[in-house]
């Protein structure tokens, strides 16, 4: 068992938040894969809390689609075919390079070192470092969500996070593992990020699209493979 969360001094509601973010991260990093199926008692064991906040977190995680209950079987970790992944990154390819250039359009010059300073802090991570993963925890310390939400663009903010960003979250990761792409994802965020520094919106959208787009063609070469 790990760690209680908190202390009994501390609201259920915030109790609820560090629930879904640590269960969230256990999503992504692959502790707990796709198909996993959860059970109550076990998941207030592994992260110390009482069944209350932890169904909360339960409840927000299925509204992000990292879980899914099925009548007659529970809860488990959301799975996705290989065919839905390939069209959301379809999606995403198109919706984030138009998110690429607004940002180059709107971002502030604050927002921008913010970028830089993110991406600094990225390096310093030892698994980027050994080449061999690219974790970045949700929000703010996610490089794609904050060009997202630099785009300023209340639309394609809603559409990027909302509906799909948790889903693909996982799915980054775990790609960046078997890829072997950590360091090169890291060299294309920064020539991301200084098309957007120099205000080049037709730059930044085009090299967003090429990101993903290599992700996509992964992903289209292993749909191949496993025919």
């Amino acid at each position: 068992m790990t760690a209680p969360l908190q202390d009994a001094h501390q609201d259920s509601r915030t109790l609820a938040d560090q629930v879904v973010e640590r269960l969230q991260d256990d999503i992504v990093l692959g502790v707990l894969p796709p198909g996993t199926k959860l059970g109550e008692a076990e998941l207030a064991a592994r992260y110390g809390v009482s069944r209350g906040p932890l169904r909360e977190a339960i409840r927000r995680l299925e509204s992000r689609k990292l879980l899914e209950r099925i009548p007659h079987v529970g809860t488990r970790v959301a799975t996705l075919k290989l065919e839905d992944l390939i069209e959301i990154y379809r999606v995403r390819e198109a919706l984030e390079g138009m998110a690429a250039r607004q940002a180059a359009e709107n971002m502030s010059q604050a927002e921008i070192a913010g970028l830089w300073e993110l991406l600094a802090l990225h390096e310093q991570q030892q698994d980027l470092q050994e080449d061999t993963a690219y974790f970045q925890r949700a929000g703010d310390l996610d490089f794609h969500y904050r060009v997202i939400q630099g785009s300023h663009n209340r639309t394609l903010i809603d559409l990027l996070i909302d509906e799909i960003y948790h889903r693909v979250r996982m799915y980054r990761y775990q790609f960046s593992m078997t890829a072997n792409r950590p360091r090169k994802a890291l060299a294309e965020h920064r020539h991301i990020v200084e098309a957007i520094e120099a205000r080049d919106g037709e730059m930044a959208e085009l090299l967003m699209r090429r990101h993903i787009s290599r992700a996509r063609q992964y992903l289209e070469e292993r749909q191949r493979r496993e025919r």
